[in-house]
């Protein structure tokens, strides 16, 4: 048995490369993958992850919002599909202390929804920047991520 994955490791190791392009630059090549993900935050406690691959932005809460807010009881979501404009009201966020708004970070369409959050509110609480994501939505207008805040600039707008 040990000689025939011998042999057969010889065989695959005797195979000669082939390079992708003909002339100078004739190499192995191997795919590059470059993905740059961008995390901004608004003066309102949203956050959104945008992945410039994908033209993707995750929207949620930040853990500043969930503090503040207290035991999440009910998130209303944004239906899929709906566009949505910088600053539009997407949903709510209800807990034991208060109500509170949740507008969208950046324009788009609301492509998915996080829909553990109808069963799991408090899933808000306990991870709300990850797990506790509340939807994705496919930016129209990527430049609006350079209008939003960065952490540190966010930091200073709640501790001011």
């Amino acid at each position: 048995m040990f000689s025939a994955l011998r042999q057969a490791t010889r065989a695959r190791s005797s195979l000669p490369l082939r390079a992708t392009r003909v002339g100078p630059a004739a190499a192995l090549r191997l795919p590059v993958y470059r993905t740059l993900v961008t995390k901004k935050y608004t003066e309102e406690h949203e956050t959104v992850s945008f992945d410039d691959e994908s033209g993707l932005g995750t929207v949620s809460i930040t853990d500043h919002a969930q503090e503040s807010l207290g035991d999440v009881v009910f998130v209303e979501l944004p239906s899929i599909g709906t566009q949505v404009a910088q600053g539009d009201q997407i949903g709510a966020v209800e807990s034991v202390k208060a109500a509170s708004d949740i507008f969208a970070p950046v324009s788009g369409t609301v492509i998915e929804i996080n829909e553990r959050l109808n069963s799991e509110p408090g899933l808000l609480n306990r991870s709300p920047e990850d797990e506790g994501w509340l939807c994705k939505i496919k930016l129209s207008t990527p430049d609006e991520m350079g209008s939003l805040l960065d952490l540190e600039a966010y930091k200073k707008s709640y501790e001011a």
